[in-house]
């Protein structure tokens, strides 16, 4: 059974072309999966016959073709809530908790993000590869929260993965590290790759030992006097854990961060309970309409309130300085007698 059904006809004048590349010139909005899909289910017509990819279409051939029925996603869609920031039919953005798991796998349960999106778009998937399900294209690590962006249909799905994959994008993230930096900003230009003693992270790894391009700016934003600071990352590259490893090269590793060295400090007032590290700042554009899209999630609670615990520790030494400053300035001005005025002056003031 199919759900849509195409008509193509070959002007006259063109010259002969495989039925595939034919359909994939005709119908630039498809991919090249999705027409693949078409044929190997023995949807593609010409002339009102079935026929295979590799089959020559002619000039003045009648080209019907049909999209197999989207099948239903083997995973079973849970109500779970989302925090949905924007949302059309053809995408949707959205500010992941930390803690949640993208992608199903070995050793998760049925609460991962899939599984809450299958629930939430119920019914507004066209089907991203023949499978109704959401199309993820990019990932964020399960303790890091922030904006996703997700496709609910293949064009969506190529649109926003060429962004990606281009680097068009803008991406930004708030970090909260160990210490201060000596200057306000930076940038970091150090290739990552697999670590090898520990297989599960990754490290500052040189080009010729397989490390690859890594690309992170980076601001500081506000500090807690020389114990942590806040820091905004914009990322160029995509590397796993980039931001992790990029600061950590800088030697201010990421609160909460234990793969990667943080040690709990008994000098601080709060113990983070995850990687304190946000994807707050997105600018996109729509895959279908073009219009450039400005995305921002809010921080979550638990990463406000290791800011709230931070920020008093600060004001008792700020006040201390302005208790000195006051103290000092009368006896400085004892010291100092006041000038008279000139003649000139007390006309200008007067």
């Amino acid at each position: 059974m199919s759900n849509r059904e195409l008509t193509h006809t070959l002007p006259e004048g063109t010259r002969r072309l495989r039925a595939d590349k034919a359909l994939a010139l005709a119908f630039p909005e498809y991919s090249r999966v999705a027409l693949q899909r078409a044929f190997d289910a023995g949807h593609v017509r010409i002339n009102d016959a079935v026929v295979t990819r590799d089959h020559t279409a002619r000039p003045g051939d009648r080209i019907v073709f049909e999209f197999p029925e989207v099948r239903p996603a083997e995973l079973k869609p849970v109500d779970i809530p989302l925090e949905i920031v924007f949302e059309d039919q053809h995408l949707l953005a959205l500010n992941k908790p930390a803690g949640m798991v993208v992608h199903p796998g070995a050793g998760t349960t049925e609460d991962t993000l899939v599984h809450a999106l299958l629930a939430h778009c119920r019914g507004s998937l066209s089907g991203i590869g023949g499978v109704e399900r959401p199309g993820i294209v990019h990932r964020l690590d399960r303790e890091t929260s922030g904006l996703m962006l997700v496709a609910k249909s293949d064009a969506a799905h190529r649109g926003l993965s060429s962004q990606f994959s281009e680097r068009t994008l803008h991406k930004e993230y708030l970090a909260l590290v160990q210490g201060v930096p000596s200057l306000l900003s930076g940038t970091i230009r150090k290739p990552i790759g697999r670590n090898q003693q520990h297989r599960h992270k990754m490290a500052v790894v040189e080009a010729e030992s397989g490390g690859r391009d890594a690309h992170t700016d980076w601001q500081v934003v506000e500090t807690f006097g020389r114990k942590a600071s806040l820091i905004r990352c914009t990322i160029h590259t995509g590397r796993t854990h980039q931001i992790r490893v990029h600061l950590k090269s800088l030697g201010h590793v990421i609160l909460g961060d234990d793969v990667y060295g943080w040690k709990p400090d008994p000098s601080l007032s709060v113990t983070p309970a995850r990687v304190m590290l946000h994807a707050e700042h997105l600018i996109v554009t729509h895959p279908i309409t073009g219009r450039s899209m400005d995305l921002r999630a809010p921080l979550p609670r638990d990463f406000e309130e290791v800011l709230a615990a931070l920020r008093p520790a600060v004001v008792p030494a700020v006040k201390r300085v302005v208790k000195r400053v006051r103290k000092t300035v009368p006896s400085a001005a004892k010291k100092a007698p006041a000038r008279k005025a000139t003649g000139k002056t007390a006309r200008r003031r007067g």
